[in-house]
C-alpha cells in the first residue's frame, strides 16, 4: 500500500487538489518524507517474508543466514538514512533478537544450520560450534542404538543366508575377492559416528539455489545417521504460514452446509485439497 501511494503520488495530488473540499488531504513533504522512510525499512522484507513463508522447500534452516544478512548489511543503522528509517531497522532488530534468544530455539535453528549442506556451521556464533558438535553426536548415538536392537536379532535370517542353495551357482572371480560381513574391519561406533560428521563438515558446500533434501538422497549411503537427523530437523516449517494455510482450507471444507462432515472425510479432503 505505501508502495501504492509513492508511485501515484502525482495523481493522488491532482486529484485532491482539483476539489477544494480534499485539499486539505493533500500530503505535505514531511508526509512524503514519512512514508519513504517507512518504505525503505520494510520493502527490502517482504521477500524474505514470503521465502520463509514457502511450504515447497526447506525454509527453517534458512533463519540464522536471514538473520546474519539482516543484522549485517540490510538492516544495519546507516548515517545516509533519514532517523526514521534508521529507528524503524533497530526496532525490527531489536525485535528479532528477543523472539530468538530463547537457547532451545536457538540450538534448533543451529542444529537446522548445520544440516543443511549450504551452510553447515557458518553462522553458528563460536561458542556454540562445539555444544552443537556434540548434540549431533549424542543424537547420531541414539539412532545408531535404536537400530541396533537387541543383539540376537536377525539370527534366523543369517542362519538362512548360510544355507546352501539348491541349484550351484558357478563361482565368478570377483567372489574370491569379497568380504564378508563378519570379515569386514570394524570400528568402534563413537568413532565411526566422529568420522562421519568430520566429514560431513570437511566435504564442499552446496550451492544456495540447490534443494538440500536432494543432496540428503544422494548421500544417504555416505552419511547414513547424518542423513537421519536432516530428515528430522529439515522438515520443520519456519514460520506458522503453512499450518495457517491447513486451517484456511479446512475451513472452505467444512462450512455450514457441510457441518456433518466425519473427521475422517476432512482429515481425506484436506489432504486431497492440499496435494492435488
Amino acid at each position: 500500500m505505501v508502495e501504492r501511494v509513492l508511485e501515484q503520488h502525482k495523481a493522488i495530488s491532482q486529484v485532491l487538489s482539483s476539489d477544494r473540499k480534499s485539499r486539505h488531504l493533500l500530503p505535505s513533504w514531511q508526509d512524503t518524507e514519512i512514508l519513504e522512510a517507512i518504505y525503505k525499512s520494510l520493502h527490502p522484507l517482504t521477500e524474505f517474508t514470503d521465502a520463509l513463508s514457502s511450504e515447497k522447500y526447506v525454509s527453517v534452516s534458512f533463519v540464522k543466514p536471514v538473520l546474519h544478512l539482516f543484522t549485517s548489511s540490510i538492516l544495519k543503522v546507516n548515517d545516509d538514512d533519514p532517523e526514521l528509517t534508521n529507528t524503524i531497522k533497530t526496532k525490527i532488530l531489536t525485535y528479532l533478537e528477543e523472539k530468538y534468544k530463547d537457547p532451545e530455539t536457538q540450538d534448533l535453528l543451529n542444529l537446522a544450520s548445520a544440516l543443511d549442506p549450504r551452510f553447515k556451521l557458518r553462522y553458528t556464533s563460536e561458542d556454540r560450534v562445539a555444544p552443537i558438535q556434540a548434540r549431533l553426536m549424542s543424537e547420531m548415538a541414539a539412532s545408531l542404538s535404536m537400530e541396533q536392537g537387541p543383539s540376537d536379532g536377525g539370527t534366523a535370517d543369517r542362519a538362512e543366508d548360510d544355507a546352501p542353495s539348491t541349484s550351484k551357482k558357478k563361482k565368478t572371480l570377483g567372489s574370491f575377492f569379497k568380504i564378508t560381513e563378519r570379515a569386514r574391519p570394524t570400528h568402534p561406533p563413537q568413532q565411526a559416528l566422529a568420522t562421519e560428521l568430520q566429514s560431513y563438515l570437511q566435504c564442499a558446500d552446496l550451492d544456495s539455489e540447490e534443494n538440500p533434501l536432494d543432496w540428503w538422497r544422494e548421500h544417504q549411503r555416505v552419511y547414513p545417521r547424518l542423513s537421519k537427523l536432516a530428515k528430522k530437523y529439515l522438515g520443520i516449517p519456519a514460520t506458522s504460514a503453512p499450518s495457517e494455510r491447513v486451517f484456511s482450507t479446512g475451513g472452505n471444507i467444512v462450512t455450514c452446509l457441510r457441518s456433518s462432515l466425519k473427521p475422517e472425510s476432512v482429515d481425506r479432503l484436506v489432504f486431497l485439497a492440499k496435494n492435488l
